[in-house]
């Protein structure tokens, strides 16, 4: 079986998959660079305790990480549990992909992920919408190339942003409006973020579709929040929640 890790701004991503590609579970964990390669070894025995399944069975790790300062006590922690290292996803791992930003290793290893899923599963040209801490946009060309992106603060970073910054509004959690017209202090923050990036994601959409007017982009969302937001985008937007773990598997298989 494989162990896919994706290191995230405020949360580790952990799935395991079997032989055939069946993700067996996907749990998440806090992001915290201060854990020693001991605590994390815990969290991940703990996560494997938890769904019923035996480390001893793992035959590989891959990980992919934005957050550079846990990746050395990372890799410490796979080693220690199964024996050898994991495979980080960076330079000179093979992905497939024609990065055409101008400093290829810039490219966050979660959007490189999500790319190699994208270009396996759907028809190019691809819009990419991974939705976390911070939300991105990868346009991926007809001719499979990464030609780059747009990115701005996350739903959750905008809520927060809102309450810390405002004396009278309070932490919310994010939920699916009742109605576009809010009645309260609460709904009216929430509709604002939710309706708000909804509608921006369907303008910088609309704006990406005029310069390539020829071709008809398939527009793929994942990430945490991407369930609230795409439901109210006008575009036609597939939600895929395990995007980036299956182009992990897939970039782990293409450096067998």
């Amino acid at each position: 079986m494989l162990l896919a890790i994706d290191i995230g701004n405020s949360n580790i991503s952990v799935g395991l998959f079997s032989k055939e590609k069946k993700l067996h579970f996907l749990a998440s964990i806090d992001t915290d660079s201060r854990k020693t390669a001991d605590q994390i070894s815990i969290d991940l025995m703990n996560i494997f305790s938890l769904y019923g399944f035996d480390l001893k069975d793992v035959s590989g790790a891959i990980f992919s990480s934005v957050v550079p300062p846990i990746n050395f006590m990372m890799e410490k922690a796979l080693t220690r549990l199964l024996g050898k290292p994991p495979m980080i996803v960076g330079p000179g791992v093979k992905t497939g992909l024609n990065i055409r930003m101008e400093i290829h290793n810039q490219l966050g290893a979660d959007l490189v992920a999500d790319a190699v899923a994208a270009l396996e599963k759907y028809p190019a040209p691809i819009i990419v919408i991974d939705m976390g801490t911070a939300t991105t946009i990868s346009y991926i060309s007809a001719k499979h190339a990464y030609e780059g992106g747009l990115m701005f603060p996350g739903v959750r970073l905008s809520l927060d942003a809102l309450s810390d910054h405002a004396a009278q509004l309070s932490d919310i959690s994010l939920q699916y409006p009742k109605n576009l017209i809010g009645k309260n202090t609460e709904d009216c923050m929430r509709n604002g973020i939710v309706y708000g990036t909804a509608g921006m994601l369907d303008g910088i959409i609309d704006r990406i579709r005029e310069t390539i007017p020829e071709e008809a982009p398939t527009i793929v969302a994942t990430g945490n929040n991407a369930p609230v937001i795409v439901r109210y985008c006008r575009n036609k937007v597939i939600y895929d929640k395990y995007l980036l773990m299956e182009g992990l598997w897939a970039i782990y298989h293409k450096n067998r």
